[in-house]
């Protein structure tokens, strides 16, 4: 059924932009019931994985690769899914209503469905390369989503940068998978997981932790690779929701979670995740502050959030752990609300900064309703979700003593009550601006999102044993053990309740100081002087230059030049591993009849090389490299392989003709400068080099056992299951047939290729 659910997705954005052309108001709340059914769906199976029993599923997909499709539900992936399916229900109603009127709406559906179904796929995936297949898809899918207003040049160039940094992060994440896979001898998570093998102990384990942190990192945009987040808003703001609420960015950090059991609790990936969090989520909070676009003060606070779930992993503690639940499902909540409410704000009243907006209630009460209660939430005031699982947040950092993890939390939390208040207060409670003398309320397909994601926070907040059976199974599985977690809106008077109130007056001072606050964070700036994007430029301009430079030098269109790096290249590939594989023992040499015939073979192709190389015309050439050719079909003959030998001897004598015949319409042309000596010396020096390589090659395979299992199987089974005695013509027709077709296009290809060359040169005369 996760397969099922996931292929109906990846059908619905197949005939998505059909359904838009043919029901152009409809096609968004059609599409959407996809989506919905599925997260209906897999919120019948909460009970059965919140009581500790796992879905799993495997459908068989490159079984002779030992690949499948295998897909496991526990409470981690679950809440994901839930995420994904639920949020992204009202994201396809809402961007039906956001782009209405857009020429590629149905495009867009079509994206956003594909990009759910690859989110889906990675949060459930089980074996190791499905998980990497989706890892990837989701990166290329959400390129062309960042990227939508393809004519914008700041959304092509924020689009390729998100795609190169996360998918240079999908490179390391397969090396780490493999890596995984061989060090545990098991290619599927669950698999890994009960075996037992204590991969933190194996001598890959810093090389495993190291492309899985650059793989988590990137795609969750910790720091340093934070940068291509915030301008990924230049996506539509149907796509800044999705991504940056539930789905895209919080990938790596689900990555983190599910790898914690097997290579968690280790000093680096705790000295790495905590820093890292903890740096991403300060740097995060101060950008908030300092901005004026409403997605991007909502941009950096996700940057925030991303920097506390990843803290909280690495901590690892089991009430950390918890904590991670908790507000991972919160942050969700309330950031998807907050994103669809700016985007309507922007909607509405045509601009998303603050310093012009005011007094936007009197003319959207409503979405100014839904964005207040979303706002509540991310500030951590009760009775909402948000205030629940901060309470958890700072009831895990003080009961483990890390005071600097505290410090790091109540900064972070207060600047998110500073930008939840300025997300709400100026624009809606301000002073009326000229933007608000035009705004108007968004439709049903705008609001729907924000009012049931902004209820589900209060919902939650009211009544916590709700979401609790899955939050303890998301705990659980995080931990890969049973932790227990218990959910209440009121805990009493505790250090974590103090730390709220300290947290909201942080807050509200930070609020109130906003503008010298800006100042003195702007100064921060200018004495750093870090500038990402630039840096970002100069890179991507260097490796251009150096790209250029090797080109150029490379394909310089001097044919002498491609071959010697080729030969060059092959000698010291070959010659290696030569030399590593200590393959230079060769077997004693013993001389038959049948060797003395083939030694006299081999000196007619000798005397046929030299003869080419010291040819004065192209027919004693022709004829030199014809001897060489018919010594291959006579040593064929000679070591009883006849229909290989009536093949070269076929093969050779067309190319002679073919060689003649096309030679002989070429003009001729004056001799080039012959060469100096040093290009001599090295070119005879690799031809030397690499004979002698394949020779020792050779004669070491002589030295090795002769397999016959392949042979073996040729000559039983041509016969039974190709009808066929000859087994050369058996294996070149049905065992390798699409090879031989593949060769075959090659050469007519080719052929068609040097009928049109000689076409054009006849059509434009004799000149040179």
């Amino acid at each position: 059924m996760i397969l099922t659910a996931i292929l109906v997705i990846i059908l619905a954005a197949a005939v998505a932009p059909t359904l838009h052309r043919v029901l152009p108001a409809l096609s968004h709340w059609l599409l959407a019931l996809v989506p919905l059914s599925a997260a209906c769906w897999f919120a019948t199976l909460v009970p059965g994985v919140a009581a500790g029993v796992p879905v799993m599923e495997t459908t068989r997909w490159a079984p002779s690769l030992g690949i499948a499709l295998s897909f496991r539900l526990d409470g981690l992936s679950l809440l994901f899914a839930l995420l994904i399916c639920g949020i992204g229900a009202f994201i396809t109603l809402y961007s039906g209503g956001y782009l209405r009127g857009h020429p590629r709406q149905g495009r867009f559906h079509l994206f956003i469905l594909a990009f759910m179904a690859a989110m889906l796929g990675l949060v459930t995936a089980d074996d190791l390369i499905s998980l990497f297949v989706f890892w990837e898809l989701t990166s290329i899918t959400s390129f062309m989503l960042i990227g939508f207003n393809h004519e914008d040049a700041r959304s092509r160039r924020s689009a390729i940068q998100a795609l190169l940094v996360t998918g240079g992060g999908g490179m390391a994440l397969l090396a780490a998978l493999v890596l995984m896979g061989m060090a545990s001898g098991h290619w599927t998570l669950s698999a890994i997981a009960a075996s037992g093998v204590d991969l933190r102990a194996h001598a890959l384990y810093p090389a495993m932790l190291v492309l899985l942190l650059l793989a988590a990192f990137t795609k969750s945009a910790q720091v340093p690779f934070h940068f291509w987040l915030p301008n990924a808003m230049d996506a539509p703001t149907p796509v800044s929701a999705y991504l940056h609420s539930a789905t895209m960015v919080k990938a790596g950090v689900y990555l983190l979670a599910r790898l914690n059991p097997t290579l968690g609790g280790t000093e680096p990936w705790f000295w790495a995740l905590t820093i890292a969090g903890g740096v991403t989520a300060l740097w995060g909070s101060a950008m908030a502050l300092r901005s004026t676009d409403l997605k991007k003060i909502l941009a950096y606070t996700t940057l925030m959030a991303l920097g506390v779930l990843v803290l909280l992993i690495g901590v690892g503690s089991d009430g950390a752990l918890k904590a991670f639940a908790g507000f991972l499902l919160a942050h969700s909540l309330y950031k998807g609300a907050l994103f669809m409410g700016a985007g309507s704000v922007d909607h509405g009243s045509g601009t998303r900064e603050v310093g012009d907006l005011g007094g936007l209630w009197r003319k959207m009460p409503v979405t100014g309703l839904f964005i207040a209660l979303a706002a509540l939430s991310m500030a951590g005031l009760p009775p909402f979700f948000g205030f629940v699982a901060k309470e958890i947040v700072y009831d895990s950092a003080f009961s483990n003593d890390r005071y600097l993890v505290l410090a790091v939390l109540l900064l972070a939390n207060g600047a998110m009550v500073a930008a939840a208040a300025t997300l709400f207060l100026n624009p809606f409670l301000g002073a009326p601006t000229r933007a608000a003398a035009h705004a108007h309320e968004g439709g049903p397909a705008l609001l729907a999102g924000p009012a049931a994601l902004a209820g589900l926070s209060l919902l939650f907040g009211l009544w916590t044993a709700l979401p609790q059976g899955l939050l303890a199974a998301t705990a659980d599985a995080v931990r890969g053990a049973p932790l227990g977690l218990e959910l209440h809106l009121w805990h009493g008077v505790t250090p974590a309740l103090g730390l709220s109130a300290l947290t909201l007056a942080l807050g509200a001072v930070l609020f109130l100081a906003l503008a010298p606050v800006k100042s003195l964070l702007a100064g921060v700036q200018k004495v750093t002087r870090i500038d990402h994007d630039r840096a970002w430029d100069c890179l991507l301009a260097l490796v251009e230059a150096l790209a250029r430079g090797v080109t150029g030098w490379l394909q310089n269109g001097i044919l002498t030049r491609y071959l010697t790096l080729t030969f060059a290249g092959m000698l010291a590939l070959l010659g290696s591993s030569l030399l590593l594989r200590g393959g230079m023992s060769w077997p004693g040499m013993t001389l038959s009849v049948g060797d003395g015939l083939g030694l006299a073979l081999a000196v007619l192709m000798l005397a046929g090389t030299v003869g080419a190389l010291r040819a004065g015309s192209r027919m004693a050439a022709i004829l030199s490299l014809s001897v060489n050719g018919l010594s291959v079909a006579l040593f064929f003959l000679l070591y009883g392989a006849p229909d290989v030998g009536i093949t070269q001897l076929m093969v050779e004598t067309l190319t002679a003709i073919i060689l003649v015949l096309v030679l002989a319409r070429l003009p001729f042309l004056p001799a080039g400068a012959d060469r100096p000596l040093p290009a001599k010396l090295l070119h005879a020096a690799l031809a030397i080099g690499l004979g002698a390589c394949v020779t020792a090659i050779m004669l070491s395979i002589l030295g090795q056992p002769l397999p016959l299992d392949l042979s073996q199987f040729f000559g039983d089974t041509s016969w039974l299951e190709a009808h066929g005695r000859n087994v050369v013509n058996v294996i070149l027709v049905d065992f390798r047939g699409f090879d031989t077709l593949g060769e075959i296009t090659v050469i007519a290809a080719a052929g068609l290729g040097v009928f049109a060359l000689m076409k054009a040169r006849k059509g434009q005369g004799n000149r040179p």
